[in-house]
């Protein structure tokens, strides 16, 4: 039986090894063509990628690897086991800029739907901070448990909102009585990491609905969250699911407790008639 944290452990730590040195570098900007989610692969993605790979072998395990770079990979004797969904650099943008924001992203599932993912980790590069969690059993901070905060007021809370998109307008008309409403807003460029703020109490919301963020960004973020006890839904407040793909695309409110989620949620319904 896989040990999947001891796994994902090691990945993680053999892909900040790789990453680190490219930070804020001329050579991290390099690029190597497409990559399978669509965006253009840079090495320092490559680099951590390549890592990934390294550590599933030396750990003999068979797996279907998902990501957004070499998109579907198998690994090992029977790969339709486990399937390991993986951003490898979550805020390139950032990492080659050096902006001190980034992510590594795995998360493990029996099959390749966000709903079935059990196991995930969610590491800030830079700081060495790792959320983890496994399903019904909890999230955690470097092995500290953590929980969401129970900020009730819409006016106070610390809203994260992803506005980089070319229909940034189509984006801002569709949220702006939840703008009006919030004073404190940000976006830092990273969003598995985002929402793992709002897992540990950081911040107390994350709002995507560009249709723009591929599943692989938020595969083990999503668990965190729920696992602290979190929200996370669809726009709509439908269940988020997903097929797990290189190439599938998810918006979502993410929300530390149902009453700062139920603000959002009517505000978005008032304007966008879900």
């Amino acid at each position: 039986m896989v040990d999947w944290f001891t796994v994902l452990k090691a990945c993680s730590a053999d892909m900040r090894r790789q990453v680190r040195p490219l930070f804020g570098s001329a050579e991290a900007r390099t690029g190597f063509g497409l990559g399978a989610g669509g965006d253009v692969k840079k090495k320092i993605d490559l680099a951590a990628e390549n890592a990934l790979f390294k550590t599933l072998d030396d750990y003999d395990v068979s797996c279907t690897v998902i990501s957004e770079e070499a998109g579907v990979k198998q690994v090992g004797s029977n790969p339709s086991q486990f399937y390991v969904t993986v951003d490898p650099v979550d805020g390139t943008t950032n990492a080659v800029r050096g902006l001190p924001f980034m992510a590594i992203s795995i998360a493990v599932s029996k099959k390749p739907m966000l709903s079935g993912v059990e196991t995930g980790l969610v590491t800030d590069v830079l700081r060495d901070i790792t959320y983890t969690a496994e399903k019904s059993k909890g999230a955690y901070r470097d092995d500290k448990r953590i929980k969401p905060t129970e900020t009730d007021s819409l006016e106070e809370a610390v809203v994260g909102v992803d506005f980089s998109t070319f229909k940034a307008r189509q984006v801002v008309d569709r949220l702006i009585k939840i703008l009006e409403k919030t004073r404190h807003l940000r976006h830092l460029g990273a969003n598995a990491l985002e929402v793992c703020y709002v897992a540990d109490g950081t911040t107390d919301a994350f709002i995507d609905i560009r249709g723009k963020l591929r599943v692989t960004d938020i595969a083990a973020a999503q668990l965190v969250l729920l696992e602290a006890g979190g929200i996370m839904t669809t726009p709509a407040g439908d269940k988020l699911d997903a097929p797990l793909t290189a190439t599938q695309r998810v918006s979502f409110v993410a929300a530390a407790n149902k009453s700062i989620y139920d603000k959002i949620q009517k505000l978005l319904k008032t304007t966008n008639g879900y």
